[in-house]
């Protein structure tokens, strides 16, 4: 390698210092990283860890969801890796591997290009593929888990690399392993998705689909069609981060006991639910904070979006802290006025 080649391959993952994070973190907060690196191969992945041992490390994927409450005294290092192929298929199925730094919505709707089936329902989440499993996103109907053949990541201690099948990931509802047992010990590099190319499972049932497409007058729908479908929904709701910052839906929905829900139901029966199995329901978060009276409501610049009690906004300059602050007065709110605690989704940094 000559000099001149040597010299750019180094400046090419130049660990710089003082960062903002702004452009980094959907929510547009303005935060600084002690140090930062850019990675973009699972070799510069390896360099980076080996040399930097002893100092702090933060993972950074998309920074769809997460909220910075603070400056990042560590060395943040931002998973980069781009890439997609095939790697194997039938007549039914294809097997289709994607680097952990390419954006989700962007790999949804390759895969509808190809008449791949299975992720259309999950069109324009926020993010990058590195961090789909860690919080086995979800909408209308469907999660990773119902795609997710296996992952691979590097193990930060020891740079080895390590495949987890589906039933290793432990898969809950926003929760796997990397989000409690191995938590902070590895870094996902690429994930593997089994989907349809023929017979696709189309799943219209769940939330506005069926709607938007009546409204649409389709009744024979194609992948396309769910998708698009579920792309005029979720704009319709939810702003887009670009324009004003946001990380999608900050609480999850609430899963009680049936024997608990029942004598809060009783109390408010227009309270809206759903079963998810004999003994438990789902209650919306959103119908909650809407009914304790924050919808729409700003709190100088950090806010609650006036079309999606869900999410919470950064309306220009709100810190982290803010906007933390705001999820904590309607968590304690809606514990006063129902009894049900609602959890963040949101990792809170």
């Amino acid at each position: 390698m000559h000099d001149s080649t040597m010299q750019k391959a180094l400046s090419f993952m130049e660990i710089q210092h003082n960062f903002s994070l702004k452009k980094y973190n959907t929510f547009g907060i303005e935060a600084k990283a002690k140090q930062f690196v850019a990675i973009h191969s699972v070799q510069e992945l390896k360099n980076v860890l080996q040399e930097n041992k002893a100092t702090q490390k933060f993972i950074l994927g998309g920074g769809s969801n997460m909220l910075l409450t603070k400056d990042i005294d560590a060395l943040v290092i931002h998973i980069d890796l781009k890439g997609k192929k095939i790697i194997k298929e039938n007549d039914d199925f294809v097997w289709v591997e994607c680097q952990a730094g390419e954006s989700w919505h962007e790999f949804v709707l390759w895969t509808i290009d190809q008449n791949f089936g299975a992720l259309e329902n999950m069109s324009l989440i926020p993010g990058n593929i590195g961090t789909t499993p860690v919080q086995n996103i979800g909408a209308y109907g469907t999660e990773i888990k119902d795609t997710f053949v296996s992952c691979e990541a590097m193990t930060i201690a020891s740079q080895e690399m390590k495949t987890f099948t589906k039933e290793e990931c432990h898969f809950g509802y926003r929760e796997s392993i990397f989000k409690n047992e191995v938590k902070n010990q590895y870094i996902i590099t690429s994930v593997v998705f089994k989907l349809t190319k023929t017979n696709h499972k189309i799943n219209t049932s769940y939330g506005d689909i069926s709607v938007e497409l009546a409204r649409k007058n389709i009744t024979n729908p194609t992948l396309k069609d769910v998708s698009n479908a579920v792309i005029t929904i979720r704009k319709s709701k939810l702003p887009d981060p670009k324009q004003l910052g946001n990380s999608g839906s900050f609480f999850k929905n609430p899963i009680l006991l049936k024997s608990d829900f029942q004598k809060i139901h009783q109390q408010f029966p227009e309270m809206k639910y759903f079963d998810i199995s004999e003994t438990e329901v789902k209650v919306p978060a959103g119908w909650l904070i809407e009914q304790a009276g924050f919808k729409g409501k700003r709190f100088g610049d950090a806010g609650i979006h006036k079309n999606q009690a869900l999410v919470l906004v950064n309306y220009g300059n709100a810190t982290g802290q803010e906007i933390l602050n705001v999820s904590k007065d309607i968590q304690q709110t809606i514990f006063k006025m129902f009894g049900i605690h609602i959890e963040a989704e949101v990792n809170v940094i």
